[in-house]
């Protein structure tokens, strides 16, 4: 697809846009309720599906498939990141009310990392066609190891600051409570952090480790920066009120890492036949269209075999409690019963 600058630049200007609308949103820290973060999140998906069908309308077929499987690839892989930032919430005891102002600077970060990771990408890729390989192997392995920790039943309960982190801290000092939406103060003549700001950091660090397999992953359906980088920034777009909406449903996605594990597979294979196509070697091309029910396919299967697990878990779970408490009960009243024939 060959875009012009001015495209470019009035695409970057409409995002700014979106952007400067959902600062304006969550401008006022407030907690978030379900309807509004449900009303939003269908806005966002809404604005990215008009984006896609507007790529088709313009007579770019190919470009807006390209683009549909980019987005819903990237959002997927938000959508398990979502864990992650669950975790980081927890961790730092976020009140409920500052935490849509962490995810808003976590996505305005996540945004600017990634624009850099795509533009470092496509220049790579324009000069060294052999790095699908790498790209390739590299989601191939990533598949594997996710599908390893869902059968360990590796389940993070906790989550750890890196090294750098806990170096910034130490530099910086950090006060032990929540001043607003305050990221520095004065204390004892010292200008130190908040935990507000340390939580923004720790956001901002792990969407560096995410941007490792979602930007192989994009650039395995398409290879044009600009599909590439509008596809992320609409999955990111409407992240915020998506972790409203999802909080509760996360956990019951327990198939998640499975889907994922498929679909990064799917891709890496993709890649590694697109390399060897473009080394001479007569392989088969997957299409964007192939590709597109592959992954909206795998979504679908996760996430309804997901819902049955977790429902029969929570059976086994109620009935587990059930049988505990009628034991309870029989334990309670066997003393009783023998206190009362020794009586009679």
């Amino acid at each position: 697809m060959d875009v012009s600058w001015t495209v470019w630049a009035l695409t970057i200007v409409g995002l700014s846009a979106l952007i400067a609308v959902d600062f304006f949103i969550g401008r006022k820290p407030h907690d978030v309720s379900t309807k509004e973060a449900g009303i939003w999140t269908i806005v966002w998906i809404a604005l990215a599906v008009l984006f896609g069908v507007g790529l088709m309308v313009a007579g770019e077929s190919q470009a807006s498939g390209e683009f549909f499987a980019g987005f819903i690839t990237e959002k997927s892989l938000s959508v398990d990141n979502l864990f992650v930032f669950v975790l980081i919430m927890a961790k730092f005891s976020v009140p409920s009310h500052l935490q849509q102002r962490v995810l808003l600077i976590g996505v305005l970060i996540a945004l600017v990392l990634r624009a850099i990771f795509i533009a470092a990408g496509a220049a790579v890729i324009a000069n060294f066609s052999w790095v699908f390989y790498i790209f390739g192997a590299f989601l191939i392995y990533t598949a594997w190891k996710l599908i390893q920790e869902a059968r360990a039943g590796e389940d993070e309960e906790d989550w750890e600051e890196n090294r750098l982190l806990k170096k910034i801290e130490t530099r910086f000092g950090v006060d032990d409570k929540y001043h607003g939406t305050k990221l520095f103060i004065q204390k004892n003549g010292k200008r130190i952090m908040t935990p507000l700001m340390v939580v923004m950091l720790a956001i901002g660090m792990t969407d560096v480790l995410f941007a490792l397999d979602s930007i192989p992953a994009i650039f395995g359906l398409t290879q044009d920066p600009y599909i590439v980088f509008t596809a992320n920034a609409f999955a990111l777009m409407g992240l915020r009120q998506l972790y409203f909406l999802i909080g509760g449903l996360l956990k019951k996605l327990v198939h998640l890492s499975y889907g994922l594990s498929v679909i990064l597979g799917f891709i890496g294979v993709k890649l590694v036949l697109h390399a060897l196509h473009e080394n001479g070697v007569h392989t088969p091309e997957i299409s964007i269209p192939f590709s597109l029910s592959v992954i909206g396919g795998v979504l679908v299967i996760t996430t309804i075999t997901s819902l049955i697990a977790s429902k029969k878990q929570a059976a086994a779970e109620a009935e587990e409690a059930a049988k505990a408490e009628v034991a309870e009960k029989a334990e309670t009243a066997g003393p009783a019963d023998e206190e009362s024939k020794t009586l009679s």
